[in-house]
């Protein structure tokens, strides 16, 4: 497959599971109240205010996982303590696949190799990587 291809579909499949599959998660999951789940989902996306505290804000090479303290991985066992609680299930819920979901991008940082900033000018400049 070709690396242009999964540099396109890295963010397509990141923010897809960001807002679309946390709506498939609450219709299947919490039909009752579905909508009010899936908003509640997408509103988790609030934990991503951490990303503030760094330097840069946004660094595409950067795993958030372990990173940033609210994806720090106490963070994410709190996360699943929430789990119990009836009242806070589907925040829970929300967060867990949230942290799913970076996770799964720093994945396709491991896999594709080079550093992922790079990755356009990679792409039309392979020249800047051979040796000489």
């Amino acid at each position: 497959m070709s690396p242009h291809l999964f540099f396109a579909l890295k963010p397509i499949v990141h923010y897809s599971l960001h807002f679309l599959a946390p709506g498939l998660i609450a219709y299947v999951f919490f039909r009752n109240e579905w909508k009010k789940a899936w908003l509640i989902m997408i509103a988790t996306m609030l934990v991503d205010a951490d990303h503030l505290l760094a330097t840069p804000i946004f660094d595409p090479d950067r795993c958030s996982i372990g990173y940033h303290p609210l994806h720090s991985y106490y963070a994410i066992v709190l996360y699943f303590v929430l789990l119990f609680f009836p009242k806070t299930r589907i925040i829970a819920v929300g967060l867990l696949f949230h942290m799913f979901t970076d996770w799964q991008d720093c994945q396709w940082a491991l896999w594709l190799g080079p550093p992922l900033s790079m990755g356009p000018y990679i792409m039309v400049n392979p020249i800047y990587y051979m040796k000489w």
